[in-house]
């Protein structure tokens, strides 16, 4: 069988199968989860077969108008500006809270952060929260590639150090509470693109066994010990060549509630050939371990294509329906991955957002994910 055809057959078995699994939600991985943290996941779970769901990180922090940056400005978003509506999910950092820091490692501060999640909550929208984590052995950043996880594993020399970083993330999180004091549910994606070999927990610079009791240690100790239950577990490859390579560090189903990867455009033909291949992987393994599947980044730095919205994302995200599809931040005028007003794609934006089957807040907000079931 050539290659397109094997594509073809996977991508219409894959669509198959996630139209089953979301027609009966899956339980969260977390028994003791909150009431709006179950509901949320049954509900994405329901959503799935109505559209994606487009996200943009730190989409309420900052943009860019007129080749200058913006920043703080209430209820602004480079997203809303050209299509009208706010994303459907906000993303989020929470690298340097380790630290002890006032701001994130990309200069938002952790207060105004915590009002931007609940800001975006009780607007109807989803929250997803990603922690690039400096390096607990040697005190580098998160990209630097001295062996450490078995330092930080229980037993390890490291291990206390590690340990007081989880209780900075913990008491980040369970401050994320409602306007009735209930705890905001996120998806939080921590150890991601492990897959490659950039990050100190990559591929190259721990075993399976040892991600997997890390990954294991840390959701363990966020629940057990810190109580937070208002947590849907993201796990987020980047590149993988097929289901083994996928799931060789997956640390297992009770740990789990999102299957995801990250990928960005260099090349358009190529992304769009890969995109095929592992999309079409990711639903079929996700509907196997009855999770959530999710582009959990993507983008196309700069957005040379003016096209690029509706020629190469539409095609794909409707022929493979995942939750959620997150572009990254707006960070500088040269290194962006959203339009704003005067970008050549953002007309084509704007049309590939008129789309019925791309969700923005203004569609998914009269749901009330948190409170209602689909």
């Amino acid at each position: 069988m050539n290659f397109r055809k094997l594509t073809l057959g996977l991508a219409l078995a894959a669509t198959t199968l996630a139209g089953r699994a979301h027609a009966q939600a899956a339980p969260s991985s977390d028994p003791a989860a909150t009431p709006e943290t179950k509901l949320l996941l049954a509900n994405l779970h329901r959503l799935v077969s109505k559209g994606t769901m487009f996200g943009h990180q730190d989409a309420l922090a900052y943009g860019i108008s007129q080749g200058q940056m913006w920043k703080g400005d209430a209820n602004r978003a480079d997203v809303k500006t050209v299509s009208g509506s706010y994303p459907a999910v906000f993303g989020w950092e929470l690298g340097h809270i380790e630290l002890d820091s006032a701001r994130n490692l990309d200069g938002v501060p952790f207060d105004r952060m915590r009002g931007y999640i609940k800001q975006g909550y009780e607007q109807g929208a989803v929250i997803t929260i990603s922690w690039h984590l400096n390096n607990p052995h040697d005190g580098k950043t998160a990209w630097d590639t001295t062996r450490t996880v078995p330092y930080i594993l229980p037993g390890g020399a490291d291990h206390a150090k590690y340990v007081s970083y989880l209780d900075r993330v913990a008491t980040f999180l369970g401050s994320l509470k409602g306007s009735k004091g209930e705890a905001i549910p996120v998806i939080f994606r921590p150890f991601h693109e492990h897959t490659g070999s950039w990050f100190w927990w990559g591929k190259k610079e721990c075993t399976p066994e040892e991600f997997k009791t890390l990954w294991q240690f840390s959701v363990n100790y966020l629940r057990k010990d810190k109580k937070l239950h208002n947590l849907i577990i993201a796990y987020s490859a980047a590149d993988f060549k097929d289901e083994a390579d996928y799931l060789e560090r997956y640390p297992g189903d009770a740990y789990v509630d999102v299957m995801g990867f990250d990928d960005y455009c260099n090349n358009v033909p190529k992304f769009r050939q890969e995109m095929e291949r592992k999309l079409a992987a990711l639903l079929t393994i996700s509907q196997a371990h009855h999770k959530l599947p999710a582009l959990t980044e993507f983008g196309y730095e700069s957005l040379p294509d003016p096209t690029w919205w509706t020629g190469t994302m539409l095609p794909l995200l409707e022929k493979y329906p995942v939750s959620y599809a997150l572009t990254w931040r707006n960070g500088d005028p040269k290194h962006y991955f959203a339009p704003f007003p005067g970008q050549p794609s953002a007309a084509n934006f704007k049309q590939f957002t008129q789309n019925g089957k791309i969700l923005l807040e203004k569609q998914i907000a009269p749901l009330h994910l948190y409170t209602k079931t689909l």
